[in-house]
């Protein structure tokens, strides 16, 4: 962790790609070590939101490829698991990519809106925006707290 702390922005921007994919991570510790260092909260915002942004897309391409083994092996999603979102991703459409920054079912709505089609341009915007307002909540509860 400290490694990526060490790298300042491009630190931020390595640790929220890999947090929205295959890798296990936490880019918030990041985030709110390097704010609380001295950085500038909303540039830290941008970075974070262009990492995990594309960390995301990474994963609706590694979904639209339809290789269920690689989905299963690279991100320990099952079949079931994405069959269980097939209902969710044809109610909500394509602006459901939105939600993909919830911790835990985030790397699974990205992965299932790029195995189900989903067009590109809107789940690249939604995405986008849903990663932006999840960076901005957490600059704002930062200071918050502190």
């Amino acid at each position: 962790m400290t490694d990526f702390i060490e790298l300042g922005y491009a630190g931020l921007f390595i640790a929220s790609f890999l947090a929205a994919t295959v890798v296990p991570f936490s880019s918030e510790v990041v985030f709110s070590a390097l704010v609380f260092g001295g950085l500038d909260a909303w540039k830290c915002v941008f970075v974070a939101t262009a990492g995990n942004w594309l960390g995301g897309m990474t994963s609706y391409y590694v979904g639209r490829l339809g290789k269920l083994e690689w989905i299963e092996k690279y991100f320990r999603i099952k079949k079931e698991k994405l069959d269980r979102f097939t209902e969710k991703m044809h109610k909500y459409g394509d602006w459901f990519a939105f939600f993909s920054f919830v911790p835990g079912v985030g790397d699974v709505i990205a992965v299932a809106a790029g195995y189900f089609r989903c067009r590109w341009w809107i789940v690249a915007v939604s995405m986008l925006a849903g990663k932006f307002v999840r960076y901005v909540f957490w600059m704002y509860v930062n200071g918050m707290l502190f």
